[in-house]
């Protein structure tokens, strides 16, 4: 007897009803596949972060890409991405001159993922991804940075990079604009809007505050 094809089955499916017992093994079968994709790919980033600083993964759409390279524009130096995710910020930057182009996270199937778009796209010799907490990477090289996170994280993550990064970098969020900085420039809409600041501005935003503060 001949196997049945992909047709046949969809055919077989489509000419009667699944009835509860084929959406409750459908269900299953879905569920399944989500706890897969959390113990593979998520929860290894997660083990060995404070459940208070963990960041889910979600990946950024083109338009976020797009979005936080024209905040970039003229812009040189070195690129870091925070929470890099499957790398595709980072990969987009080396395409645009970027160097070096660096992207650090924790998961390290999403670094072994990154690496091979970027080994796909002929720019692994290009990028740089690394498994790092991204609490413990130092930025006082880093003249651009990007942040795709969970607004949880961002109050705390402006004070360490205040205090790091050097006055000439620029700081390009995703998805949730940082806090209690003042953006220099915003792009986009909705979900794909973007939000830039300059560190010498908002350092001098800083000072001239607490300036106030003591008189």
């Amino acid at each position: 007897m001949d196997d049945d094809g992909p047709q046949d089955v969809v055919s077989e499916l489509e000419g009667r009803g699944l009835g509860g017992w084929g959406l409750l093994q459908i269900a299953g079968c879905t569920g399944l596949a989500a706890y897969s994709v959390w113990a593979l790919v998520l929860m290894p980033g997660f083990r060995r972060v404070p459940l208070k600083l963990q960041v889910p993964y979600m990946p950024a759409s083109a338009k976020q890409v797009e979005n936080v390279m024209t905040l970039l524009r003229g812009r040189t130096g070195k690129m870091a991405d925070l929470g890099s995710g499957d790398g595709r910020i980072v990969l987009e930057a080396a395409r645009r001159g970027f160097c070096p182009a660096v992207g650090y996270e924790l998961n390290p199937w999403l670094v072994r993922l990154s690496n091979f778009y970027a080994w796909r796209s002929g720019y692994h010799r290009r990028v740089t991804y690394l498994r790092e907490d991204l609490w413990k990477v130092k930025l006082q090289d880093c003249d651009n940075v990007s942040i795709f996170l969970a607004p949880s994280v961002l109050t705390l993550l402006e004070k360490k990079m205040l205090a790091e990064l050097p006055s000439h970098a620029r700081v390009v969020t995703g998805r949730f604009p940082l806090p209690t900085w003042v953006p220099d420039d915003i792009i986009g809409e909705g979900v794909d809007r973007a939000w830039a600041y300059d560190i010498r501005t908002v350092r001098q935003a800083a000072k001239t505050k607490e300036m106030g503060t003591e008189v």
